[in-house]
């Protein structure tokens, strides 16, 4: 217990242990704070990958959406009407030339081919009967014994039954065809198609019944494609024989095989504005089927240009563009015009001289007039700068302050 006189003291003690704590405050504020008017740290500089430009022969390629066809498609059709007796063949599989496909019932043509020959021995009988004839009454005729108008008439039989031995044989002929047409054979080599007429049909030339099967040649195949007239003007500027085609297929990978074109359009067609073309390519193998949607590369030279990754193009409204690393180390956007690809990487026309580094990553950080610490692809990105002790104001050393301060 306090007694009386000490109670006014309190206030007093109080008082001074406040100001006391005040002035320990602001000493260490002042010793770890930046100093009144200090103008803030600049960040420190964005580490980045450029690629220094140089020019490099380019192809020139022309591309395109092509579709590929067999070197030759045929239609197997039938000749004769009859009974599709047999099929020969196992559909989709290759066929020689010359291979038996079907074959259509053959009794009715035998009889025919048989009734044509009887036909052709009565003819060739009466033919020679008759040239017997016209020699005898020739002989008559020099002997005065007939008149000039019976050998006359001799002579003319003679010559019609000529013309009807001519006939008959012709039938015959005729006859051995349509026998012959009862076994329809492969016209050409290549893959079968579906069978459109089953064993046991009906079928007859000139209708639809006629068509059996279709035969493609699918090594070489064709690859039928169109360019527009402004590419045209580039190949034909070029030297179209030395043109190479390659193929990218559907699942992006590129067929083992270059082609050549063999045939260009003479005209342009005036709704599309674009000229035909077509290129071949082996195919032992079958890898391309005719129907098939690829890309076609028509590659007519190779130029000087500057390649550049496909992440350091960027899009913005006025077009596409790169960021250039200066030699203050300092980033600007450098507006470019691109090509065609190479690879995964653009091909850039202008915009771009050599010696200019562009940067390929951390582009969404660069801002222009950035500075940025630059590596070469591969390289190890620089150290990190060292942080300064916690407590310590820049440029002083560690608790210089504080001691002032007392």
């Amino acid at each position: 217990m306090l007694d009386a006189r000490s109670r006014p003291r309190l206030p007093l003690i109080a008082s001074s242990l406040v100001a006391l704590a005040l002035v320990t405050a602001g000493c260490d504020r002042g010793a770890s704070g930046p100093a009144p008017g200090a103008a803030p740290a600049a960040p420190p500089p964005l580490p980045v990958t450029v690629v220094e430009m140089q020019p490099r022969s380019v192809p020139i390629v022309l591309e395109a959406v092509a579709r590929t066809e067999g070197s030759r498609e045929v239609e197997v059709r039938a000749r004769v009407t009859g009974i599709l007796e047999r099929q020969l063949f196992r559909e989709g599989e290759p066929i020689r030339a010359g291979a038996p496909m079907y074959r259509i019932e053959r009794a009715p043509f035998e009889i025919a081919l048989a009734q044509a020959r009887a036909a052709l021995a009565e003819t060739q009988a009466r033919a020679e009967r008759a040239t017997l004839e016209a020699n005898r009454l020739q002989k008559l005729l020099a002997d005065r014994a007939i008149s000039q108008r019976e050998y006359d008439d001799a002579h003319s039989s003679r010559a019609q039954t000529q013309a009807f031995l001519l006939a008959a044989k012709a039938r015959v002929r005729e006859a051995e065809l349509n026998l012959s047409y009862t076994t329809v054979n492969a016209p050409i080599a290549g893959v079968t198609g579906r069978a459109l007429r089953s064993e046991g049909s009906l079928v007859a030339p000139g209708g639809d019944s006629s068509l059996l099967t279709t035969i493609t040649r699918t090594d070489p195949i064709w690859v039928r494609f169109s360019l527009s007239d402004a590419e045209f003007a580039q190949l034909r500027g070029a030297d179209e024989r030395a043109a190479s085609v390659r193929l990218v297929q559907a699942d992006g990978s590129a067929y083992d095989r270059v082609g050549q074109l063999n045939f260009t359009g003479s005209t342009v067609d005036p709704k599309l504005g674009t000229v035909q073309l077509r290129a071949e390519f082996a195919n032992p193998s079958l890898s391309l089927l005719p129907g098939q949607y690829v890309k076609a590369h028509v590659e007519i030279g190779a130029r000087q240009s500057f390649v550049v990754p496909q992440s350091a193009v960027q899009q913005a409204d006025s077009g596409r563009f790169v960021w250039v690393v200066d030699a203050s180390n300092k980033v600007a956007q450098r507006p470019v015009q691109t090509g065609g690809w190479v690879g995964r990487d653009w091909v850039v026309r202008e915009g771009l001289q050599a010696g200019d580094r562009v940067a390929i990553d951390n582009l969404l950080k660069l801002r222009p007039g950035s500075a940025v610490q630059p590596k070469a692809p591969g390289e190890a990105p620089p150290p990190a700068p060292a942080a300064a002790p916690p407590g310590s104001a820049a440029g002083a050393p560690a608790g210089g302050s504080r001691g002032g301060a007392r």
